[in-house]
This record gives C-alpha cells, sequence and structure tokens, in this order.
C-alpha cells in the first residue's frame, strides 16, 4: 500500500542532533579528540580577544568549522558556512544546535586571521600530539623530512616586471625572459615561479613541509615556505633541529635524494641529527656520475635502511591533503595564510588516522 506524502516542513523537532549521527560514525571519535585539545586551550584563546566588546564567533566553533572544511574539501569559507546552515552533522560536529544562525563569511574569515596571527594552530597540533594517548604512539627517535608545491591563488597574468616596464595587461609573455628577480604576481606577491623538474611546466606556487614521526606515519610539524631550490633542505634543518633539541639526543632523518648535498649532511650532523638520505648518483648533463654525500658509514647500518623503507610514508600525508584535503591549490593569499592553511591539513590528516590507530 502506497503511503500518504504529509508535508512535515512546519513542525518541531525534538530529536537532538546527537541522536541522529550513528554511533559508529567516523566523527565522534575526531569530535572527542578534537573536544580535548580545546578544553586544553582555552587560556591561549582568552589571551587573544578583549575583555569588553561584543561576543565573537567561539574561536573553539571557529576552529571545529575550519577542520570540517579540510575534513570534505571545501573550497571556500562561504561555501562553509552555506553547507554548515542546513547540514546536521556538520552543525553537531561545530556545536551548533538546529536552530543557531550561522555566520556571515566575512566575519568568519576575519575571525580566522585572528587565530592564524595568534599562532593557534600551531599550538593546537602541539597539544593533540602531547595527548597522552596520542603521545605513547610517536616516535621521538625516527623522522623523514619531504616538501610539496602547494599551488598559489595566483594566475601567470598576475606575473608581472617589478618595474612596471611591460605596458601591457600581462596577457601575452611568450618569449619572455621571466624570473623572481625581476618579476612578482600583482595579486600574491609571496608566491613565486618554479619549476618542479627539467621540461615540466613552471607555476606560481609555494613550498609546503612536513615532518613525519616513524612509527606511525604521523605528521608532527610543518611549515610553508617561499618556492626554491634550497627552500626543502634549510625547512628541514629548521624542524629537525627543534626535534633534536626536544629529544635531547640524537636522532634520524629519512630523506629523498634532492636532500644529499654535502652542506645540508654536514649541517644536519651538527646539529645531532643523523642524515639517513637517499643516495643521489646519478649521472648529470656532463656525463659524470654525481658523487654521494653519503657513504657507507651510514648506509652499512640497518637502520638506513628501514628509515628508507618508512619515509615513502610522507608521501600519504601530503596525497590525503591533495586529493581530500585543501592542499593541492590554496585560496588564501600571502605566506601566512597559505601556512595556517597547511597546518590544518597536516592535523586533519592526523585526527583522520589517530582514532584508527588507538583501536588497532
Amino acid at each position: 500500500m502506497r503511503g500518504t506524502f504529509e508535508d512535515q516542513g512546519g513542525l518541531f523537532s525534538y530529536i537532538s542532533p546527537d541522536a541522529r549521527v550513528p554511533q559508529n560514525h567516523p566523527l565522534r571519535k575526531v569530535r572527542a579528540l578534537v573536544r580535548d585539545v580545546l578544553g586544553e586551550m582555552s587560556r591561549s584563546f582568552s589571551s587573544l580577544y578583549a575583555k569588553e566588546g561584543r561576543p565573537s564567533i567561539p574561536p573553539e566553533q571557529l576552529l571545529s568549522a575550519l577542520l570540517l572544511q579540510v575534513f570534505y574539501g571545501i573550497r571556500s569559507e562561504r561555501q562553509l558556512m552555506e553547507q554548515l546552515d542546513y547540514n546536521l552533522l556538520y552543525r553537531w560536529f561545530v556545536g551548533l544546535s538546529p536552530d543557531d544562525r550561522v555566520w556571515n563569511p566575512t566575519t568568519f574569515t576575519k575571525n580566522r586571521e585572528r587565530l592564524q596571527n595568534g599562532d593557534v594552530f600551531t599550538k593546537f597540533m602541539t597539544r593533540l600530539l602531547n595527548l597522552a594517548e596520542v603521545k605513547a604512539l610517536l616516535s621521538d627517535e625516527h623522522f623523514s623530512v619531504d616538501g610539496t608545491l602547494i599551488e598559489a591563488w595566483a594566475s601567470h597574468k598576475s606575473f608581472r616586471p617589478k618595474d612596471g616596464s611591460d605596458g601591457d595587461d600581462g596577457t601575452n609573455f611568450h618569449g619572455q625572459t621571466r624570473k623572481n628577480d625581476t618579476h612578482a604576481s600583482t595579486s600574491d606577491p609571496d608566491s613565486r615561479l618554479y619549476r618542479k623538474a627539467t621540461g615540466r611546466e613552471a607555476r606560481l606556487c609555494y613550498m609546503g613541509h612536513a615532518t613525519m614521526e616513524n612509527r606511525n606515519g604521523l605528521a608532527v610539524a610543518g611549515m610553508v615556505t617561499h618556492a626554491s631550490g634550497t627552500a626543502e633542505r634549510r625547512a628541514a634543518e629548521k624542524m629537525l633541529k627543534a626535534k633534536a633539541k626536544q629529544a635531547g639526543r640524537r636522532i634520524t632523518a629519512g630523506a629523498d635524494k634532492a636532500y644529499d648535498t654535502a652542506d645540508h649532511v654536514a649541517n644536519l650532523r651538527a646539529i645531532e641529527v643523523t642524515p639517513h638520505v637517499t643516495q643521489n648518483n646519478t649521472i648529470g648533463k656532463t656525463g659524470r656520475s654525481r658523487r654521494s654525500a653519503i657513504d657507507e658509514r651510514t648506509t652499512r647500518h640497518e637502520g638506513y635502511g628501514m628509515s628508507q623503507t618508512r619515509r615513502a610514508m610522507i608521501e600519504c600525508i601530503f596525497g590525503w591533503g591533495k586529493q581530500h584535503g585543501t592542499m593541492r591549490k590554496t585560496k588564501h593569499r600571502g605566506i601566512g595564510a597559505v601556512a595556517a592553511d597547511f597546518l590544518l591539513n597536516l592535523i586533519a590528516y592526523n585526527l583522520i588516522r589517530i582514532p584508527k590507530l588507538l583501536a588497532a
């Protein structure tokens, strides 16, 4: 028998959003982790706001909404507000009741900048990794480093001479020699023109860098720099120096052959880091074989082979961020905003992985 359709849109509902979310939904465990970290950050949040004035968007809800944006790859904060308005799962995760009004996208963006300037994303990652159940999953001795390109929110047409000597609208740049020394993007001056490899196209982009612990493949540090040929190595030295100081003893760092240079290997050894870098013995353009900075003093140890096996896991972090998150092409301009979004992607990856590791 066919049921009778009656439009019930005007009736009240007495079922809470929590009751509508399945008990086995993966976001339940993620939400519990997020709430634990946010509870410890109350004092940090208080220092970012004035004692008087109109109440702003609660930072706990603001940060939860930004994580949702990364989890589901939502393209913009305007679209995030639209989906938050009608999606009960999103409202439950953020902590809004069905009757609460969502925020204006412009107001949301301005409040996001407050968290970005207060280094809240770095503090969130640190506190997440310091949770007792999470800390047991981490290695404090063996790490891997790598970098990835993040395409900037700027077009080739915006890459114009710094002295304004072109005299046109930038649409016809064929046959011109364009370099970062003489040219800059008018829409995102922090981006840099960079070619990933010989024969590949040059793009305006940033470079994101991550440090991964080797036990379970969780991201433990991240930063964004201008794209250049030395940026990966300089960023790795900075992040690994902090990790070695935190560990209080010598640590190991796996990396691909792009890190196999004499100065970088020497710099790592000087800061108590054993470089488990892939040997680069390729034949150069001149036909001569390149000499690796890593010799048998390092490669003969069993740990070198183990680091080489584990370091490939860092590609999963970048792969997840570009396929599911918001890392492939940033929607932000300026290195500060891009760095904050990159850290959010690392945090989101960890939040997805940690419940699975705890249940294993």
